[in-house]
């Protein structure tokens, strides 16, 4: 009997209603929202438990199975996708918000819950879990700590590892292990909650997550600055932090992008003709404290307050707010197939870099549309393939990605700032990463993981 059939065998006996073998259910396992990549899993496990999942790990390592742990499957690096076939060890059915704990500010879950209903039960308490991805509807918590997920709040309040003080994972043996609890200062060993966050699936299995919670600001405003290029949007943000103006959220999009979305929704985008737009969200104690750092704001970029646009009700900031989260979306629409990087630079390199690239991209008749997080340097780069022929595409995409990874190490920045390596980045680790650090990350996987099993086929 082959290895996968008698794990299977073994865990049809031991967890009864949790084993998925038909083939139509299984083919939905087979990608997340990479484009472009799928592969079929032998078997698909949804947990119900801890145990389960030390049941799922022990069985498979005993007979070198391999595992790829999945959330709700919304990353974009094929870390959920099972390159290697074997287990896909699912944790939709791990959701539940266990606690939101208002005297200690930290919100206890399972990694299958979702991002945004972890958001609404804390605001419930006048709380804030802030981390705030751009699928945050759709995507679970558990993905959020594998990729260390970042958002547009991250200019004020950080990325999803600032938020984790505390980690239930089951290792590739089957043990069981808490590292962390609802205190936020441990100097007891190593940090391997640390270590865990941003892991991607292979070093352990997540099966519990200690949240950190901040209170909820009373008031908060939606603006929307328009420029006449990137130059003077990256100006401005230069101008904003070094005078110690740090908004809740800041977010560009460059003009391409808003013509994009624009056409996507079918309606006229705010300061349509604008060369690139920069997206705030200022916060404050009342509503006039929130008007007067807008009237700060201006003055330090040195814009007319008449220009800016102020979304003073729900109804205008969903629909400020619309053209940022759609942008995926109206890619798809326009283009099926596009490569989608995320690479990373310093925030007053950003115009440098995307000028560049663009200028390069144009050389080579391709379409870009370019957006992303200005207050951290994040930069979304998405090149449309359009009615290029498959052929042609799939010989011009490694360089095309090495191009863009070289200008942004040339600039100062890496490969990726929130997606994660996964399995489409793994060739282009060499890149950003000496071979002296990559060996140490190798030396780490063989400690959790001596076989070899989790995610294998990722970052590696």
């Amino acid at each position: 009997m082959k290895p996968v059939a008698a794990v299977i065998e073994k865990l049809n006996a031991v967890l009864p209603g949790r084993i998925v073998l038909d083939p139509d259910v299984l083919e939905t396992y087979a990608r997340d929202e990479t484009i472009d990549l799928s592969a079929l899993p032998e078997c698909v496990v949804r947990a119900q438990s801890v145990q389960d999942v030390a049941i799922v790990l022990k069985t498979c390592n005993e007979h070198a199975v391999p595992v790829t742990p999945r959330g709700a499957g919304t990353g974009v690096t094929g870390g959920a996708v099972p390159v290697a076939g074997g287990i896909v060890l699912s944790m939709e059915r791990l959701n539940r918000i266990l606690e939101i704990d208002g005297r200690n500010l930290v919100a206890v879950v399972e990694p299958g819950a979702i991002t945004a209903d972890i958001q609404k039960a804390a605001l419930q308490s006048r709380l804030l879990y802030p981390p705030d991805p751009a699928s945050l509807d759709s995507c679970s918590i558990g993905g959020n700590v594998a990729e260390n997920a970042g958002g547009p709040r991250a200019v004020k309040y950080g990325i999803t590892g600032h938020y984790v003080t505390g980690l239930e994972f089951v290792l590739a043996d089957g043990s069981i292990i808490t590292s962390g609890g609802k205190y936020v200062k441990n100097a007891t060993g190593y940090n391997i909650c640390g270590m865990l966050t941003g892991s991607e699936g292979t070093l352990a299995v997540i099966t519990k997550i200690y949240l950190r919670l901040v209170p909820a600001p009373p008031y908060s405003l939606d603006i929307l600055m328009p420029f006449a290029d990137m130059p003077e949007a990256v100006s401005a943000v230069s101008s904003l932090l070094q005078q110690g103006i740090v908004p809740a959220t800041l977010e560009f999009m460059e003009q391409d992008a808003i013509r994009l979305v624009a056409a996507h929704l079918g309606r006229e985008m705010t300061c349509a003709d604008a060369g690139a737009h920069l997206l705030l969200q200022v916060e404050g104690a009342s509503q006039q404290a929130c008007h007067e750092s807008l009237e700060a704001v201006a003055a330090a970029c040195s814009i007319d307050p008449g220009r800016i646009y102020v979304a003073e009700t729900s109804v205008q900031q969903e629909r400020l707010w619309k053209g940022r989260r759609s942008i995926r979306e109206a890619l798809r629409a326009e283009s099926p197939v596009f490569l989608a990087e995320d690479c990373v630079v310093p925030r007053a390199e950003i115009a440098g870099f995307l000028a560049g690239l663009k200028e390069y991209l144009c050389a080579l008749s391709l379409r870009s549309v370019m957006f992303g997080h200005a207050g951290d340097g994040n930069v979304h780069l998405d090149v449309l393939k359009d009615s290029m022929p498959d052929a042609q595409w799939a010989v011009m995409l490694p360089d095309l990605k090495r191009a863009i990874y070289r200008r942004a190490l040339q600039h100062g920045g890496t490969i990726t700032g929130e997606h994660g390596i996964g399995h489409i980045r793994r060739d282009y680790l060499s890149m950003a990463k000496c071979p002296e650090e990559i060996a140490l990350y190798r030396r780490i996987k063989q400690a959790f993981d001596p076989q070899g099993i989790l995610n294998p086929g990722k970052i590696f």
